[in-house]
């Protein structure tokens, strides 16, 4: 029988490459490979270490300038709906402001109209300044009146006709009733008046 060079009678030769070494997985040969080369030139180790300090920095940089770049964002979109809120809530500020405003002037109407019926009855000169320092006060916050003229054309949008007589052409207001009012160009209240035609 022949001998086999790698085994004698005594068991295997320790100078033959063993059969386990080729059981080793890619990744335990790379690491003993890797652990050959760091021994022989232990620079290249720390320069090794160095560079995934590095790559592992890049990757936390990276993490933290896209959580950056969202919380950026996030509070945009915040401070955009918040300017918003504040110009809405501006606007309904001013346009409930404006609407007590008109309330007020509209419950005011009826002092109008009885300074009007006294100073037609001839009423004393404290009526009638009284009248003018009131209807001056709403005129500068917006109240504007509707007195037309006897003669002037009936208009149905400012006027309201409660008594009419026969008459030649077309409507033509005669007599003013009672004075009518708007607030800021919208008719609180037609004009009453008498028409003709």
């Amino acid at each position: 029988m022949s001998e086999d060079p790698a085994t004698n009678e005594t068991g295997p030769d320790p100078s033959a490459p063993s059969a386990s070494a080729d059981d080793r997985t890619a990744e335990e040969r790379e690491a003993d490979a890797f652990a050959e080369i760091v021994d022989a030139n232990p620079e290249l180790a720390v320069e090794a270490e160095a560079a995934a300090v590095a790559v592992e920095v890049d990757l936390d940089l990276a993490k933290v300038a896209t959580e950056r770049d969202e919380y950026l964002d996030a509070l945009r979109r915040l401070q955009a709906d918040f300017e918003n809120f504040k110009k809405r809530t501006t606007k309904q500020q001013s346009e409930a402001l404006d609407r007590g405003r008109e309330h007020l002037a509209q419950a005011l109407l009826p002092v109008l109209d009885a300074a009007d019926l006294a100073l037609a009855h001839g009423g004393a000169d404290g009526v009638e300044q009284i009248a003018g320092m009131l209807f001056d006060a709403l005129v500068k916050e917006g109240l504007e009146g509707i007195a037309p003229e006897s003669g002037s054309p009936f208009d149905p949008t400012v006027h309201d006709a409660v008594m009419h007589e026969d008459g030649e052409g077309g409507p033509v207001i005669v007599e003013v009733l009672r004075a009518g009012y708007a607030w800021r160009g919208k008719l609180l209240r037609p004009a009453m008046v008498k028409v003709q035609g």
